[in-house]
């Protein structure tokens, strides 16, 4: 199927690695135009070789920095004739319980997850705008919506960024801006291989993957792949989709619990 993505042009935050590369590749397999910002010049150098260098661009960009995002933005606006669609991916994860995280945890969570959406979002919107058919995905996890207290500031903010993500799809809708949401479950990104290799067992990859699984309560009994979170996205930016607003769809492998 022709998703109708072909010269249509999709900025992807934190596309140097994981889904966020993943889902840059997709793009350009579609025969979009894609660029993509990141923090680490030389992750974003490795990640783009062998890509499409016509239809690719790349820079070194904080999503914290507005300033920076804004120069960035308008440099993809003048590089491909204007924006169709972004991908709010950068973020990360906290590993820490309500004792162990400090006010600063708390407020560097929360700036990292909303400046991540609403930074590239306030850049992008006067070109979103201009565009046939725009759409914006915001890449999130299921702890937004089941919380885990491990993960205490991270499931925090997560929650929030789902709500918002619902609020903007109802303010942008008059734009024509679609909003939506994709939420991750564990998914074979690098930093499970690290834990495996810290964890020091005989295990090999995939075993300790499968029992990794099985604690998790993943139905299908394995890690997500990132080229399957991409599917997802690219589908939902896809002006096929174009009735999907202010949803979001669990790519978790079965491990999501709730209904709504």
């Amino acid at each position: 199927m022709d998703l109708g993505l072909a010269d249509r042009t999709i900025v992807v935050t934190g596309g140097s690695s994981g889904v966020g590369l993943a889902t840059v590749r997709a793009l350009l397999d579609e025969g979009a135009n894609v660029a993509t910002c990141g923090r680490d010049a030389g992750r974003l150098a490795r990640a783009a070789a062998g890509l499409d260098g016509v239809r690719l661009l790349t820079g070194v960009c904080d999503v914290r920095d507005a300033d920076a995002v804004r120069e960035f933005t308008d440099r993809v606006a003048d590089r491909f004739g204007g924006i169709d669609g972004l991908v709010n991916n950068a973020g990360q994860s906290r590993m820490k319980g309500l004792d162990e995280s400090t006010a600063a945890d708390w407020r560097d969570e929360l700036e990292l997850k909303f400046s991540g959406v609403l930074n590239p979002l306030h850049a992008a919107r006067p070109h979103l705008r201009a565009s046939h058919a725009p759409s914006v995905v915001n890449v999130n996890a299921v702890l937004a919506k089941q919380p885990e207290t491990r993960l205490i500031t991270t499931s925090a903010a997560r929650a929030g960024i789902l709500n918002l993500s619902k609020s903007l799809s109802a303010e942008l809708a008059a734009d024509g801006i679609r909003v939506n949401s994709v939420c991750l479950g564990l998914i074979d990104t690098g930093q499970w291989t690290r834990r495996h290799a810290a964890a020091d067992t005989r295990e090999t990859y995939e075993d300790w993957q499968a029992h990794l699984a099985a604690d998790r309560g993943i139905a299908l009994g394995r890690l997500g792949r990132a080229e399957e979170v991409a599917y997802a996205i690219v589908a939902l930016l896809s002006p096929r989709a174009s009735y999907i607003t202010g949803t979001s769809i669990d790519v978790c492998g079965g491990v999501g619990r709730s209904i709504l």
